[in-house]
């Protein structure tokens, strides 16, 4: 079914919504869940709670493309269900390494505000357009959707080696650029 007429449903307070939206992209959901929770129960909550938000939002809003309303309504709810459960704790999964990575890139001594913030995310959306595709897929699947390299050396039939060097350079020219930008790093 075409993401139109699953909007369209939503609009129309038609439940098959949740279904088609289900069909189509739960895996896809489940995914970026996975790479944040890594336990099963959590994520089928996750993605539970990602249905009855979409459910409630879309009436005041028309998403432009389905799949990446979604998934940021996944990502959110993961994320948020992480922090809760790994309070005081460090878990499995990619995300502890994922925070290791990038902590260099912004200032620790920024409030979780700056980091969070509008100025953030438009140098961060800056930096991404001057990378080459190649290089801006690999960067958004480690660090929105929180893949593995391994993972994403798979993917892009590349070596693991080629992705760590790939993403370590990348995070080099992210911090020359969030300094640029007037960030302390």
């Amino acid at each position: 079914m075409e993401d139109n007429a699953i909007i369209d449903l939503y609009w129309a307070r038609d439940q098959k919504a949740i279904v088609r939206t289900e069909e189509k992209y739960g895996k896809y959901c489940y995914k970026i869940a996975w790479n944040i929770l890594r336990e099963h129960r959590d994520c089928e909550e996750c993605i539970s709670d990602t249905w009855l938000r979409a459910w409630n939002r879309m009436p005041s809003e028309r998403p432009g493309i389905l799949s990446a309303f979604l998934g940021a309504i996944t990502r959110n709810l993961s994320l948020d269900r992480y922090r809760r459960s790994h309070a005081a704790k460090r878990g499995g999964g990619e995300m502890p390494f994922v925070y290791e990575e990038l902590q260099d890139c912004v200032s620790s001594r920024g409030s979780e505000e700056e980091f969070d913030g509008c100025l953030l995310t438009e140098a961060l959306n800056g930096f991404l357009e001057g990378l080459k595709k190649d290089q801006r897929m690999i960067f958004v699947r480690r660090y929105w959707y929180l893949d593995s390299m391994q993972e994403i050396a798979k993917k892009y039939g590349i070596s693991e080696s080629k992705v760590k060097t790939d993403l370590f350079r990348m995070r080099k020219k992210l911090q020359e650029y969030l300094r640029e930008q007037g960030f302390r790093v």
